[in-house]
């Protein structure tokens, strides 16, 4: 059976040389390369070498018993983490290493959540046993605190398809019909297995051991219990359904998407299509590729299980569905940060502009942005790491040198009052309409979208228009010009004219009257937040406390046992970015800092930015709150305060 495992871990928890570890094992590759000797097989590319950290999602493949499995080594660096993310969704199982010295770190609690959230079971590996400190028995005390109390250790506890007696009971607890059986006639090693197999699957128990990947301890008796405990039933027989989760170019400037197969086959020259392609045009997939690290051999199929790369496909994206499969992935790692790319003048903006978006294709959540009026490209990211790697990137694929501004908060707004907002858009020979109801909606919801049209008003097809027209970007607010968030836009009613109404007219209906709503409710600023975990000698509490206050966080009651104590809270990034060196400094890098985006909350000093950043509502040349009606023969503006009493479908 084909089986996708993940690999994750915070950074430097020793994942590459677990994932060398089981590839070498396996037989796939001939010698196990070191992170620290820069020749690990999976940090293949220049940068991870020279750096020692993985930046990109890699992926292997060996043979093990009767099943072929398909291992993605993941990047640990928060940075690199929507990289992560966008691997996850296409994991049948994931393995969360945790060094034995440092434990869980605040990294492996985001990565905890994002299995839990797409449902992928997990497995544990507590790694570096070698090392001086370590404490494999406080790391499981930390497993089952932090992230969950049903991890069970299996290091000795199950060997050779065979139990010890506080593992029998620890699984029979966790399932009722298991626990009476127990309690009527005793153990049964298939039924226990079984049983155990179904609840690892459904993520009810966790299994959990220790080794070190670098001294090759208990590496192949870990994954021989692996082996044992996972199965996948992929449907071979019918249409293919896939989804894309990666895209690269290739050394010939190819485009190459890489897929999960979830049902069915793929043969080289069909047609396929893919996310919002149209399914009357599909294109045809002109080349099948399984990789091994940075090596991959042509196949003229590929069946469900399967993770293979297509080439052929011009305009995929990661997170698109293909086949009868459509549905888009949705992603939650957002970049909290903006940077302004510098070149040289020298470059043409239109190549550096193309290659951005090649880069861009590769990463989503760069989200590249072209200022047309001041002629910049701006990108978002996580972290000023990322930014020095995409310089190295920049420099090595193209041939040119770039640097990047500091970056800057990347801020977004939302409305708190309830409001309707009225577009109408009628030059001659046009004909639009579009009422929406914006409300307020929960925190770090995006953009919601509900229609209340009557088909009588207005035809399904436009209707679609207008919900296509909403989340075909992002929108302006009025305070700074940031993204709109956290809003449920109702389409309310609608109007069209069958003669005069054409392409793009129900988009600038909508997006005027989004806009026209928005002039009358009342807008707030908001800002990115850290979730933090301070861990301290008690000596720096009333440091540590005071800082956060300064930085305009919030804490909840300190954690203290012995000698230390541990502070959780919520702090703006923009005032706790640069904290790690100043925390470092004063506790003698003794002290640990924890930080994880923990989404959007109301900006802490909204005046002050709204001042700095100086957006003029009226002079942004992609919106306008104004409506155009038409009156003999000739069109003419209304303004935002005076639609309403225009409009022709009330």
């Amino acid at each position: 059976m084909n089986k996708t495992i993940g690999i994750l871990a915070h950074v430097d928890a020793g994942k590459t040389t677990f994932s060398e570890q089981l590839l070498y094992h396996a037989k796939s590759i001939k010698q196990r390369g070191r992170v620290d000797h820069k020749a690990a097989f999976l940090d293949s590319h220049y940068i991870e070498k020279d750096r020692g950290i993985t930046i990109f999602a890699d992926q292997g493949m060996f043979s093990y018993n009767d099943s072929t499995y398909f291992l993605i080594d993941t990047p640990g660096h928060v940075d690199f983490s929507p990289e992560m993310e966008r691997a996850v969704q296409v994991m049948d199982y994931a393995i969360i290493i945790i060094s034995a010295v440092e434990g869980v770190e605040g990294f492996t609690e985001t990565i905890w959540q994002l299995l839990r959230k797409h449902g992928v079971p997990v497995f544990f590996f507590i790694n570096k046993i070698d090392r001086e400190g370590a404490d494999v028995v406080q790391v499981l005390d930390e497993i089952r605190s932090n992230i969950t109390g049903d991890a069970c250790d299996i290091t000795a506890s199950f060997s050779n398809g065979e139990m010890d007696e506080d593992l029998i009971e620890f699984i029979a607890e966790r399932d009722e019909l298991l626990f009476e059986k127990y309690m009527d006639s005793g153990y049964d090693r298939r039924i226990w297995l079984e049983t155990w197999k179904e609840m690892v699957e459904a993520g009810r128990i966790f299994p959990c051991c220790s080794g070190s990947a670098l001294q090759d301890t208990g590496i192949r008796e870990f994954f021989a219990k692996l082996d044992q405990l996972t199965e996948t039933a992929y449907k071979t027989e019918g249409d293919f359904a896939g989804q894309a989760y990666k895209i690269r170019y290739d050394e010939d400037g190819n485009r190459v998407t890489f897929m999960k197969a979830l049902e069915g086959k793929l043969h080289v020259r069909e047609a396929l299509s893919y996310g919002n392609k149209d399914e009357s045009n599909p294109e045809k997939v002109t080349q099948l590729r399984i990789y091994n690290g940075n090596n991959y051999r042509t196949v003229d199929h590929v069946e469900a299980g399967q993770l293979f790369a297509v080439t052929g496909l011009s305009s995929a994206s990661a997170g698109d569905g293909a086949g009868v499969f459509r549905k888009k992935a949705e992603y939650e790692i957002i970049p909290a940060l903006k940077s302004k790319v510098v070149y040289n003048s020298s470059y043409h903006v239109k190549d550096v502009l193309k290659f951005f978006k090649m880069l861009d294709a590769e990463e989503p959540s760069l989200n590249v942005m072209w200022d047309e009026k001041f002629q910049e490209i701006y990108i978002h990211v996580i972290g000023v790491i990322q930014l020095e790697v995409l310089e190295q990137i920049v420099r090595q694929r193209f041939g040119i040198e770039v640097t990047f501004d500091e970056p800057q908060i990347l801020y977004r707004e939302t409305v708190e009052t309830a409001v309707n907002g009225y577009g109408h858009f009628e030059p001659l020979k046009h004909y639009a309409e579009v009422h929406l109801k914006i409300e307020p909606a929960v925190r770090n919801s995006g953009i919601l979208f509900e229609n209340n049209c009557h088909p009588d008003d207005l035809p399904v097809g436009n209707q679609n228009l207008v919900r296509n027209h909403l989340f075909e970007r992002d929108h302006h607010g009025l305070l700074t010009g940031s993204a709109l968030t956290d809003v449920k836009i109702t389409l309310l009613t609608g109007r069209a004219h069958h003669k005069h109404t054409s392409g793009g007219d129900f988009r600038e209906a909508t997006f005027r009257a989004l806009r026209q709503g928005l002039e009358k409710a009342k807008n707030i600023l908001l800002e990115p937040y850290y979730h933090f975990k301070i861990k301290v000698e008690l000596d720096y509490m009333g440091r540590v406390l005071s800082d956060i206050q300064e930085a305009h966080g919030t804490f909840e009651t300190p954690e203290t046992c012995e000698d230390k104590v541990t502070i959780a809270g919520t702090v703006p990034v923009a005032t706790f970015m640069n904290y790690n060196t100043v925390f470092r400094s004063f506790t003698h890098g003794k002290g640990i800092l924890n930080l994880k985006i923990a989404g959007y909350d109301r900006c802490h000093n909204e005046r002050e930015v709204k001042e700095r950043i100086a957006y003029d509502k009226d002079a942004d040349p992609e919106y306008t709150s104004a409506s155009i009606f038409c009156a003999k023969g000739s069109g003419y503006q209304v303004p935002w305060d005076q639609a309403k009493k225009e409009m022709h479908a009330l």
